[in-house]
Parts: structure tokens; sequence; C-alpha cells
């Protein structure tokens, strides 16, 4: 049923003109579609996600959105020269050095946006020939 739609991640703003800001002048995100409540962005693929104007705060405990990027480190870097700061974490099975997690599958790195969603950086490892991931 579900197989052939297109999802979209919807992150809870309590205020939706800082969190716009964030994306844009943090992120270099510009919105294609906004209205009082809501500002939706576009990033590689065509994949969408929407920013929402609500009284609740999200939980900041758990990634609520990830970019698939191929070089971590420079993103890491160019989003730290925009202000954006990243998570350190040193707990079990667990640890970043300079914002990144390094693991067997992907390396990583977290950060709040203006709103407190937790989202996160992911470079995934390459696949190895004639394997699917």
């Amino acid at each position: 049923m579900l197989k052939g739609a297109r999802a979209q991640t919807a992150l809870p703003a309590q205020d939706l003109d800082r969190a716009k800001a964030f994306y844009r002048d943090k992120l270099g995100l510009e919105p294609f579609d906004e209205d009082a409540g809501n500002v939706r962005f576009r990033v590689a693929g065509g994949n969408e996600f929407n920013v929402f104007r609500t009284m609740g705060a999200p939980s900041g405990t758990h990634t609520q959105m990830a970019f698939i990027v191929e070089d971590i480190v420079g993103e890491v870097k160019e989003l730290k020269s925009r202000g954006v700061t990243f998570e350190e974490y040193d707990f079990p099975g667990l640890k970043t050095k300079d914002g990144i997690a390094e693991g067997g599958d992907a390396r990583v790195a977290w950060f709040k946006d203006s709103e407190g969603n937790l989202l996160n950086i992911v470079q995934p490892a390459r696949v190895p020939a004639g394997r699917t991931a």
C-alpha cells in the first residue's frame, strides 16, 4: 500500500519565523512554499520537509530528521562556520570527536535547530561493488 508513497518529515516550531531563519541562514536552505502555519523546504532528490507552527515542544532526545551527505567533515566545518553547534556525546558505543561519531556503518554528527529539534548529518559507509544497500 504505502510502498509507492513518498515520505515527508514534519518538524514542530514554536516560533516559525525563527525556524525559517535558522534553516535559511544556518543551513542554506530556501523555502519553496509557506503560509501562516507552515514552511516547506526541498533538498536533493526532490525530498521535502515541513516546519510547522505549534505550541508543543520537541523532546530533542532523539533524531527527528537526517541529512545524507558524501563529505561529513566538510559539511560540519561549513555548518560550524555558519554558527551551527554540534552535540558532543560520550556514551558506551557512541563517542563524538569534533562533533562526529565514527561507526562501522556510517559517520554521524548531531545538532539542534532553533526550536530544539534534534537533526543529524550522516555519511554512510560505501557499499561494496556488487552489493546493494
